[in-house]
């Protein structure tokens, strides 16, 4: 099995879609092992799509090109003050028990990431969360083995920070956590209207996210504002 630090997809000046489908075996790996850790493996959750991260424009406008000839671009929109596509695919992937049909395509900002390629999943569980807060409580409800992630009731984010991102710390005693950083945050589009809290779970070069919507009822809120 991969370490967890160990790069998802080989590196170069220009990421290709060849070395995307490389990379995807030892991503897969990786992604399940965090499942097991974090108790999510068997909660019949929807995997909505996947990301990657690349640090050119020409590797996100060659993997733009790849990725329009075997399905569509969905949405191109502004988040964070960059451009995000979601190519909704002709067939889906396969990640363990998930089909996922929707890739998250970021074209690079100022951020130069240690490793391009596939970087996280993306998860809804059932919850009407509008902040992290409540969205930890439902994660708990489904998942109570991940009250000491979550850190509830130790270091509460005050009112004030409900949108802002927040690191917590693994606590020490808890050694098969002890590598998982934890990051809750509220990212928006220019567009979208509909409030999608996320809490991150991320563990060497790779993440698991979780939240209430689906990319697709995102993308919806995205066009009834344009009405």
């Amino acid at each position: 099995m991969p370490k967890f630090n160990e790069p998802v997809a080989p590196h170069s000046a220009n990421l290709s879609y060849e070395q995307l489908i490389q990379g995807w075996p030892a991503f897969e790996a990786q992604i399940l092992a965090l499942l097991e850790t974090l108790d999510l493996a068997d909660k019949a959750l929807v995997c909505d799509h996947v990301a990657l991260r690349v640090n050119s424009i020409a590797s996100a406008d060659a993997l733009r090109d790849a990725f329009s000839r075997i399905g569509k671009i969905i949405s191109d929109n502004i988040i964070n003050g960059r451009t995000i596509l979601i190519i909704e695919l002709d067939t889906p992937l396969t990640l363990g028990q998930f089909s996922i049909a929707c890739v998250e395509l970021p074209y690079p900002s100022d951020k130069v990431y240690p490793q391009e390629g596939w970087e996280h999943i993306e998860l809804v569980i059932d919850s009407k969360a509008k902040d992290c807060d409540t969205l930890s409580q439902d994660l708990l409800v489904l998942c109570p083995t991940l009250c000491p992630l979550l850190n509830l009731g130790l270091s509460p984010l005050p009112q004030s920070e409900q949108t802002a991102e927040s690191e917590h710390s693994r606590l020490p005693d808890l050694p098969s956590l002890a590598e998982i950083k934890v990051k809750m945050s509220s990212p928006k589009g220019d567009k979208e209207r509909l409030a999608n809290p996320t809490i991150a779970f991320k563990r060497g070069n790779i993440c698991i996210k979780v939240h209430p919507h689906g990319i697709k009822a995102v993308i919806a809120s995205e066009q009834v504002s344009e009405c």
